[in-house]
């Protein structure tokens, strides 16, 4: 049982909300009961004056929470102290310390302030993103074609973001597409799309990506924001619309560019900006979401934010659990078991730098696995895990070095957006040209320059 003490209409919020969990005592004065409506949930004490805590009638349970939001219907000196007394054990959220160091969570009025003033900038941040972007699909012309572009060889939040704005522009009377360059290799990402039947079109040539660009109403980014880093748009294309949550510098060129690094996941941005919108959710396009954010955090163990939680609260009603199993448990191929034996075999370590070089590397994908996989080394801290591509060669880095911006580090040290990342997870495609300075270099020579580069960036110089 809670109890509550206080009065007035935030007492009355409050009560509404405690009772929708468990039972839920309000003592207040009698001469403000009729300003603290909706109390009908609650068991009222409504007092005729200010009475001392132990002149409070007796309860019929002892209360497993205590707050306080004001003290007048309480006559002591200390309320908090005399409350303490009666309910030893019990705690007690009030806006005053005792005097006798009864132990209280102490409420401030600022800190009431400030709490409620960012959730007041939230939802308006967040109605106001969803009337932009609903407004421009609103705008276009019905039956327009809206080309939705994801960054190479896309991950579950990229698809699932794509996802969201295919739905959307289909349910403005539109005909979205999902485009993407490179492959979707990882296990994973694969069961995902078979799963969620997710139609993606794959583009290679420039030419190909010059005539859905020219053909193109209006073309979306999602899960990046700079053109031709990563992804098929040419770098001269403007998008008109960018959906991103990493950290930028300036906001990027676009119609509508809604960029929010607080959150862990684009597909939680994306379900944020859906709350505020008439389009009905369904458990295909909140499985792909939660899965979305399920990866882009580690399974909720990375960089996790209350961002990401509300939206996570809001998808669970209609996430299909089963699928979401499925697709995180999928079989894993051959081709990358063997992927993992070479990286075991060619590890080098050194100050907590793990340095795993894939040369025989069929599915490109098999490194992200790896690469989680070989975090948990005992001893090591960050992990590079990389192989050679069609003349590049791919990298997939993790850490968990809070003094390490990986991100920031691979991108640094390679040029034109080739590498680069969040905090902790990172990776890349850099060209043997960069390399080598030959496009068409062995593969062993340019894995080679790669473990040299990365020796010199993070730090790991020599075996153990």
């Amino acid at each position: 049982m809670y109890l509550l003490i206080g009065s007035g209409e935030p007492l009355a919020r409050l009560a509404a909300w405690c009772a929708s969990s468990r039972p839920t005592r309000v003592v207040l004065l009698a001469s403000e009961v009729q300003d603290a409506a909706g109390l009908h949930d609650c068991d009222v004490m409504a007092l005729p004056s200010p009475s001392s805590v132990d002149g409070l009638p007796s309860m019929p349970r002892v209360p497993s929470l205590i707050v306080v939001l004001n003290t007048r219907p309480l006559s002591d000196d200390d309320a908090a102290s005399a409350l303490a007394a009666r309910w030893p054990g019990v705690p007690i959220i009030g806006p005053v310390a005792p005097a006798d160091g009864a132990m209280v969570d102490e409420i401030r009025p600022a800190d009431l302030l400030l709490s409620a003033v960012k959730d007041r900038v939230r939802a308006h941040e967040r109605h106001t993103g969803a009337a932009v972007l609903d407004a421009h699909f609103r705008d276009l012309e019905p039956g327009s074609k809206v080309a939705i572009f994801c960054h190479d060889n896309p991950d579950p939040d990229a698809l699932a973001a794509a996802l969201a704005m295919q739905c959307l522009a289909e349910h403005r009377g539109h005909h979205g597409r999902i485009y993407h360059g490179g492959l979707v290799e990882h296990h994973q990402n694969r069961a995902m799309v078979q799963l969620l039947e997710i139609e993606l079109t794959r583009v290679m040539m420039g030419w190909e990506v010059n005539d859905v660009v020219s053909e193109a109403d209006a073309i979306v980014a999602v899960d990046f924001h700079q053109p031709g880093a990563n992804n098929m748009l040419p770098t001269d294309v403007v998008p008109n619309i960018i959906l991103d949550h990493h950290t930028v510098e300036d906001l990027p060129a676009a119609d509508v560019a809604i960029v929010h690094p607080e959150f862990s996941a684009t597909s939680s941005l994306v379900a944020s900006l859906l709350t505020a919108l008439d389009m009905d959710m369904n458990a295909r396009l909140a499985t792909a979401l939660a899965f979305g954010i399920r990866t882009d955090t580690l399974g909720f163990t990375r960089g996790i934010s209350p961002a990401d939680i509300r939206a996570l609260s809001w998808l669970n009603a209609w996430v299909d659990h089963d699928v979401m199993r499925r697709s995180e448990s999928p079989p894993r191929s051959k081709e990358a078991l063997s992927a993992f034996a070479e990286a075991l075999a060619s590890m080098t370590t050194h100050n907590g730098v793990l340095l795993a070089p894939v040369l025989h590397l069929a599915e490109r994908d098999a490194l992200a696995q790896i690469a989680d996989f070989l975090l948990a080394t005992e001893g090591v801290a960050t992990v590079v895990v990389y192989g050679p591509r069609m003349n590049r060669v791919i990298l997939s880095a993790r850490t968990k070095d809070p003094a390490l911006h990986l991100g920031r580090c691979l991108a640094a040290g390679f040029p034109e957006g080739s590498a680069g990342g969040h905090k902790a997870l990172a990776g890349g495609q850099v060209g043997f040209k960069h390399l080598v300075g030959d496009e068409h270099a062995e593969p062993e020579r340019a894995m080679d320059a790669m473990t040299t580069t990365l020796r010199g960036l993070l730090g790991g110089a020599e075996d153990e």
